[in-house]
């Protein structure tokens, strides 16, 4: 379940430590598969995530509203930069190699080095669900962090309304481990959600 933290909250607690892991939130790498590219969010970028992400359907089951205008996207990409300057746990623009536009983002939401655990949260624009996309982008995040990360735990969480995310995590190897009640309290109402994690020992 894709979120934003909130602009100005401290990660002093979760960057004690783990400094391989702080240095590669820092410069977050390119990641390549057959036909993605996770980068790095740039400015000119804004067009392409405001064209997906001012969609309310999009937006519907994440921890973010839909984009308004321009100036709501220039904003977010604005926050992620702050992030890698930061070494903070970021999001990773998901390119489409067949047209060079950014067709989602994917990152790392949530990072505790003294547990070795990290959740991550994508999104994905509509015209490229139910194409495999967001499961190869997903992969791919998750072999980064265990071959250049010391995480021994990766979780997810989705909305139970929208199962496809959950088969999108299986897809990658993570299991679901249970509902959390009313984990959440996101537009205006308190949703159950759906736990998923995969472990360094189940790869």
């Amino acid at each position: 379940m894709e979120k934003l933290l909130a602009p100005g909250l401290s990660f002093r607690g979760m960057l004690q430590g783990g400094s391989s892991t702080a240095a590669l939130f820092a410069d977050p790498p390119m990641m390549e598969t057959a036909r993605l590219r996770l980068r790095r969010l740039r400015m000119r970028d804004a067009k392409d995530i405001y064209a997906w992400s001012s969609d309310p359907e999009v937006a519907k089951y994440v921890l973010w509203t839909a984009h308004r205008s321009l100036g709501d996207t220039r904003g977010y990409i604005r926050y992620v930069k702050s992030l890698y300057r930061q070494g903070a746990p970021c999001s990773w623009g998901i390119e489409l190699k067949e047209t060079g536009k950014i067709i989602g983002t994917i990152g790392v939401m949530g990072w505790w080095p003294d547990h070795r655990s990290m959740e991550v949260g994508y999104s994905l624009g509509r015209a490229w669900w139910h194409q495999g996309y967001a499961a190869e982008a997903l992969g791919s995040l998750l072999n980064l962090l265990f071959e250049q990360t010391e995480v021994n735990r990766v979780e997810g969480q989705c909305d139970v309304r929208n199962p496809n995310s959950g088969r999108v995590m299986e897809k990658c190897g993570m299991r679901r481990e249970g509902t959390l009640r009313q984990r959440v309290y996101n537009k205006g109402e308190y949703v159950d959600v759906a736990l998923y994690a995969i472990l360094r020992t189940d790869r």
